[in-house]
């Protein structure tokens, strides 16, 4: 699949649509996002940072796609682990990678950086691999 295709599916969501999300490239089991600001996602007006929820959501979203653009199929989540290294602030970019791939669950890392190139957060899911077909 390629990034125009992988972004039709991915936008048929509308909490995907919500978050305005862009697919920038898409390679076998990696893909990169981009995530333009939006004031809904500040959880403190003062400080004008992201919620670690939002990030949280990307880091599943991108992992779990990078996932589906090489299978093509929907890939649930299992397991998620999220670090967070700073707070994020403006538009983002969201790039993940397969790291593993499972007969019956496969592994893969995310990387969120802000508009500078800072990292401010990353992690890894552990998501059910689709059953191809043919298989018992």
């Amino acid at each position: 699949m390629n990034a125009h295709e992988v972004e039709q599916k991915l936008l048929q969501g509308p909490y995907h649509q919500w978050l305005g999300l862009k697919v920038f490239n898409v390679a076998e089991g990696e893909i990169t996002l981009q995530v333009p600001f939006r004031a809904e996602f500040v959880v403190n007006p003062a400080g004008g940072y992201i919620h670690g929820g939002i990030l949280a959501t990307l880091i599943d979203l991108a992992a779990d796609w990078a996932l589906v653009a090489w299978t093509q199929k929907g890939v649930p989540t299992l397991n998620l682990h999220v670090d967070y290294h700073r707070p994020a602030r403006g538009d983002l970019t969201v790039s993940a990678k397969v790291i593993k791939h499972g007969k019956l669950a496969s592994s893969a890392e995310a990387w969120i950086h802000d508009a500078e190139g800072r990292l401010v957060a990353s992690g890894r899911g552990l998501y059910a691999t689709p059953v191809t077909q043919g298989a018992a």
